[in-house]
């Protein structure tokens, strides 16, 4: 006796979107690497983190190309602009960067008051760190800068020493206050220091 088999044939379920990876932009001389590594361990979404010039770091934020970002800021007298959270997070260290034969290197670190009659220099008015960092080399005259920055572009011709009593700078973290992405939100929570199961943390009010 013949029979008939009946399959049941279910309606395919639509593929969910893929969620894009968190972007994050920073400046020369942070190192997000532990926020990034704390990030992984407790969240499923991708992280994607991009290096930055300093010129362009809130223009990615502004134009979506990161959903936060590690900037550099002054010290003291910083301004938020209107459209940003901004959360300061630690002080850096300012260096003062002479030729290696300048009689600096006879000190292991100095004082502003040290630096009278120098021609210290504008990074800004220079371009880029390294190019600036090339004219200190032709003894032309001194540069201050954060002490993460000198380092990435250490040079044999170059000596730095720790300056004091010299404005310093900032790193902080800074986010769009028009963001609804409950992500950001969970990153800031990392840097901030906080737990996984933090109250305050979005993931742990939402289980």
């Amino acid at each position: 006796m013949g029979y008939c088999e009946q399959v049941s044939q279910e309606s395919p379920q639509p593929a969910r979107p893929a969620v894009p990876p968190l972007k994050i932009s920073y400046v020369p001389g942070v190192t997000p690497g532990k926020w990034i590594a704390r990030w992984t361990d407790r969240r499923g979404r991708a992280l994607q983190a991009l290096q930055a010039d300093e010129t362009q770091v809130l223009e990615d934020l502004r134009s979506g190309a990161a959903d936060l970002v590690f900037l550099r800021i002054p010290e003291d007298g910083f301004e938020r602009p209107s459209d940003l959270h901004a959360i300061p997070l630690y002080r850096e260290q300012p260096v003062v960067a002479a030729a290696k034969d300048h009689p600096l290197s006879a000190f292991d670190e100095v004082q502003a008051t040290d630096l009278a009659g120098e021609n210290i220099m504008d990074a800004g008015e220079l371009g880029t760190a390294a190019t600036a960092l090339e004219v200190v080399a032709s003894g032309a005259g001194l540069l201050i800068l954060p002490m993460s920055v000198a380092r990435i572009h250490s040079r044999r011709d170059v000596l730095t020493r720790p300056v004091h009593g010299v404005p310093g700078t900032r790193i902080a973290v800074a986010w769009l206050q028009s963001t609804e992405d409950p992500d950001v939100e969970e990153f800031i929570g990392i840097v901030r220091g906080r737990t996984a199961n933090s109250s305050r943390q979005p993931s742990a009010q939402g289980e």
